[in-house]
């Protein structure tokens, strides 16, 4: 087994987090920060962009969340579940926020019509590209982490809060920290076909 096996079956989505990180800040910030840099892109265009929130602003990303949501919620029951659901995200060290850079998207479309329709699409597989190099990065320093999207409820008073452009489009949210709960073993099958 290679080490990029072990890598891609250790990465999980830990849902129990804590505050309590197994590696420094600093070299969390520097895993982020290089796996960010290196993931690649259609046209090396690197739309994929990322803004980590740490402290009072990993805990402010989840007020925020929890306060759209429970503007669609009818119910205590739900609104105790969701809380509790959101509070699993705040008890995590921090928070990664996915964008794409639509306004580099726009560029690549106008300087390569040829390709014009295909660039969101480039776009978005970028940003998967970097969440699962990010996600798995961390993994292998022995950081838990999971991913959300609750855009587009949030992306409004997310933008205002932290003055994000409006060209950058939210498209995921990874809170991560230290693993208080393992993930629990799932079965999974093989998709891939080969042909000879």
């Amino acid at each position: 087994m290679t080490n990029a096996d072990k890598l891609y079956q250790k990465r999980r989505s830990i849902y129990g987090l804590g505050k309590n990180l197994p590696i420094s800040e600093e070299k969390v910030l520097r895993i982020i920060e290089n796996a960010v840099k290196y993931s690649p892109s259609a046209f090396h265009s690197q739309t994929a962009q990322v803004l980590v929130l740490l402290g009072d602003n990993h805990n402010k990303v989840w007020d925020i969340t929890y306060s759209e949501l429970e503007k669609l919620l009818t119910t205590d029951e739900a609104k105790l579940a969701t809380k509790e659901k959101i509070n699993s995200f705040t008890n995590a060290y921090g928070t990664i926020l996915f964008y794409e850079n639509h306004n580099v998207v726009k560029g690549l479309q106008e300087k390569f019509p040829l390709y014009a329709e295909n660039f969101p699409i480039w776009s978005e597989q970028s940003t998967g590209i970097t969440s699962f190099a990010v996600w798995n990065a961390l993994a292998e320093a022995g950081v838990g982490a999971n991913i959300q999207h609750y855009n587009p409820l949030i992306d409004e008073a997310v933008a205002k809060e932290w003055n994000i452009s409006s060209d950058w489009v939210l498209r995921a949210q990874m809170p991560f920290g230290e693993i208080v709960v393992s993930a629990d073993e799932i079965e999974r099958t093989t998709r891939v076909r080969i042909e000879k």
